[in-house]
């Protein structure tokens, strides 16, 4: 939590994916995302995969095809694999 409240992106990352799975806070998808695009912004190219993946399932978020493939392209240019499969499905 300090981590995050400080910007560090790592941190973000990790404490939106506690909001989105509900681990050791509430459930909170809108939260989630706040805190992705926190880091996505910093280019944190894990953030920038979980937050297209919100984008691309609607969660926490109206979902919106386009702006998950935007997403996942940019973590793939910072060479993240996931999100290489991710664009793939498409």
């Amino acid at each position: 939590q300090k981590a995050a409240d400080q910007g560090n992106a790592y941190a973000q990352n990790n404490q939106g994916l506690c909001y989105e799975e509900g681990v050791g806070v509430e459930r909170d998808p809108v939260e989630a995302v706040a805190l992705y695009q926190k880091a996505a912004d910093q280019g944190y190219a894990g953030a920038q995969n979980n937050l297209g993946t919100c984008y691309m399932n609607g969660i926490g978020v109206e979902r919106d095809p386009v702006a998950a493939v935007a997403l996942f392209q940019k973590a793939v240019d910072h060479g993240h694999a996931e999100a290489q499969v991710n664009l793939g499905f498409c």
